[in-house]
C-alpha cells in the first residue's frame, strides 16, 4: 500500500506543479519526471514501489478500454479517412526513426572526437 501512496503522491505533485505554474506538459508527465528524479537521487527506494507498479502494469490493458470503445464510436470517420490516418502514422514513425538515428549518430561522432582529443592530450602531456 505504501507503493501506491508514493505513486499517488508524485501524480498529485505533478498535477499541482502543472496547475500552479501552467507548464505546457501533462501533469502525468511532470509527476513521472519527479518520480524518476526521486529514484535516481535515491529519495525513493525501488523496492517500495515495485510490487504496486507490477500490479498496475499487469492490468494496464484495462485502462485502454475507454479508448477502444471511443474509437468504435468514431468508426465511420476512421473508415472514411483510414488512408490519411495510416499515412500520417507511417510518416511520423519514419520521421521519429530518422531523427533518433541522426541524434545517436551525432552523439557517437561527438564521443569519438572527444576520445581522440583526450588521447592526443594525454600523449602530449
Amino acid at each position: 500500500m505504501i507503493g501506491f501512496a508514493i505513486l499517488a503522491f508524485f501524480q498529485l505533485a505533478g498535477w499541482l506543479i502543472q496547475r500552479l505554474t501552467g507548464l505546457p506538459l501533462p501533469a502525468n508527465v511532470i509527476g513521472l519526471l519527479l518520480f524518476i528524479t526521486a529514484l535516481f537521487l535515491k529519495w525513493v527506494s525501488l523496492h517500495k514501489v515495485e510490487e504496486t507498479a507490477s500490479f498496475l502494469l499487469k492490468y494496464m490493458s484495462l485502462f485502454f478500454v475507454p479508448v477502444i470503445v471511443g474509437s468504435l464510436a468514431f468508426f465511420p470517420y476512421l473508415r472514411d479517412h483510414w488512408a490519411l490516418i495510416t499515412g500520417s502514422g507511417v510518416i511520423s514513425l519514419l520521421l521519429s526513426l530518422l531523427v533518433t538515428g541522426w541524434l545517436v549518430q551525432s552523439h557517437l561522432q561527438a564521443r569519438r572526437i572527444r576520445q581522440q582529443e583526450e588521447e592526443t592530450h594525454v600523449h602530449r602531456g
